[in-house]
């Protein structure tokens, strides 16, 4: 992870700025002077309006124990068991730990000092500053391995949950807009109507449930997935929050996209941007997570998981989704069943707030914000009942292509991976298609196709190249017989 967050960063996340705009930026710094948000505004690559709405969305740092929002006694246990579990010996490493600004990380030191928790050794040798070595006393041993016991979390300061609460609501998803051209950009490469793009966009706008629904095989998970990148605002998810002194881990490297500076490009210092004491470093900046769910989902994944051992939470993933996206795809093929998982969901999606429980019993909420996605191919009617059905405002049902949607999907897929393909292989793989199949037309059949005879070529060792007989092939892996039935059946997508 990163120490500080960088205001170049935020920007290019949040499609303010390009890479080429911050490098320009840094060297109208080092001509100029002045600050990085300056010379953005005085090139014109962002309005002062624009760069004073990214600095005021960021959480600010506290500055005392009280501004924290966690009581400074349970402060004072978190920084103890990193000090026994790290071997930290400086503030500064402490403060990397817990990301509490130097202020409150001296304060606490003070404290357990005067406790008798922690003693001075000395002064660390080397570097531009001599910092003061600690060490955690005989009775502050003894308390972090009681502590450890209570609970083994170590790792950055939780923040409250009256904070989570708060910050969840400050930066809602339909606090953005997405544009038809970005719409349109983002879905670049699939083929879809106009008609449907026209329906999708309020959809997506409104930040309420979708429903996409219709046959096998025609891009409804591309659709979804896809969805949820459309969204470039930048949010701030905790490392993890305090709740009744239970502590909820939610910032998840898996899933959450941190805005940092992983890559080479030049260093913007930290005065040149914001500086990382005025940053609240228990927050991370992270683009809309987007979160895919299939045929594992429980109603158990949808409840905070305790962990016995460790003794701390991990938050469900609607709520590592919150402020993005949650899309559960191959809806009706769970473990247990619709009507039991989509009474799971009648309360959050209709009064926008989850409720959830801690093992000794304390419910506390969050407000639940985020774009709720159901993707199915079996028919709606047959997972829910009309009250449901109600409560999903919006319902694009995604078909079969048509035969000109179908050539340009299949000459695409052949382009992409050197294949030829003419009129006549087009017109037999489509009588061919309709012989064996009752399903019709499908987006996933070129592909399916494609590889497939990119495969027999490479096994027999000759040019990639349609032909008659590696097609029929492809086709009898495309679909398999009934002999009861005597008809073909599609093979799953």
């Amino acid at each position: 992870m990163f120490d500080a967050v960088r205001l170049g960063d935020i920007l290019i996340a949040s499609g303010l700025a390009s890479e080429a705009d911050i490098q320009e930026a840094v060297q109208h710094q080092k001509k100029h002077g002045g600050r990085l948000g300056d010379a953005l505004i005085s090139m014109g690559v962002v309005s002062e309006r624009e760069l004073e709405s990214v600095i005021q969305a960021k959480p600010n740092a506290p500055r005392s124990i009280k501004e924290t929002d966690v009581s400074g006694s349970q402060l004072l246990k978190y920084m103890i068991k990193a000090i026994h579990v790290g071997g930290l010996e400086t503030s500064s490493e402490v403060k990397d730990v817990l990301k509490l600004p130097s202020v409150i990380i001296n304060r606490l030191i003070d404290e357990a000092i005067d406790r008798g928790y922690v003693t001075v050794l000395g002064s660390k040798a080397g570097g531009m500053s001599r910092e003061q070595r600690y060490v955690l006393s005989q009775a502050g041993q003894f308390w972090a391995k009681e502590l450890l016991l209570e609970s083994q979390y170590v790792g950055p300061a939780p923040v409250s949950l009256r904070a989570m609460q708060e910050r969840i609501s400050r930066q809602r998803i339909t606090n953005e807009r997405v544009s038809r051209s970005r719409m349109e950009n983002m879905l670049s490469g699939l083929v879809i109507s106009t008609d449907f793009v026209d329906r999708l966009g309020p959809a997506i706008n409104s930040g309420r449930c979708i429903l996409l629904y219709g046959p096998p095989g025609n891009g409804k998970t591309s659709v979804a997935e896809r969805i949820g990148r459309m969204f470039s605002g930048v949010i701030y998810v905790p490392y993890c929050v305090e709740i009744d002194g239970q502590i909820m881990k939610v910032y998840d490297p898996s899933i959450h996209e941190a805005v940092d500076s992983s890559d080479p490009r030049p260093q913007i210092s930290i005065r040149q941007s914001v500086i990382e004491e005025d940053f609240d470093q228990r927050w991370v900046p992270c683009r809309r997570p987007v979160v895919v769910v299939g045929g594992e989902l429980t109603l158990d994944m949808l409840d905070l998981d305790f962990n016995s051992l460790a003794k701390y939470y991990e938050a469900p993933l609607h709520v590592k989704a919150l402020g993005g996206t949650f899309i559960v795809d191959d809806f009706g093929r769970q473990f247990v069943k619709p009507t039991d998982m989509l009474n799971r969901w009648i309360v959050p999606l209709e009064s926008r707030v989850d409720f959830l429980k801690l093992h000794t019993g304390k419910t506390f909420t969050i407000p639940f914000d985020e774009l709720v996605i159901f993707s199915t191919n079996l028919a709606p009617r047959d997972l829910m009942d009309p009250a449901f059905l109600r409560r999903i405002p919006y319902k694009l049902k995604t078909i079969g292509p048509t035969v000109e949607s179908f050539k340009t999907i299949f000459e695409h897929v052949s382009e992409e991976r050197g294949l030829a393909l003419d009129e006549e292989m087009f017109h037999f793989v489509l009588n061919e298609i309709r012989e064996r199949s009752s399903g019709g037309l499908a987006c996933y059949q070129p592909k399916f196709i494609a590889e497939q005879v990119l495969a027999a070529c490479k096994y027999q060792g000759i040019e990639p190249a349609y032909r008659r007989d590696l097609v029929c092939d492809a086709l009898s892996n495309l679909y398999v017989a009934d002999k009861d039935k005597d008809e073909t059946l599609a093979a799953a997508a």
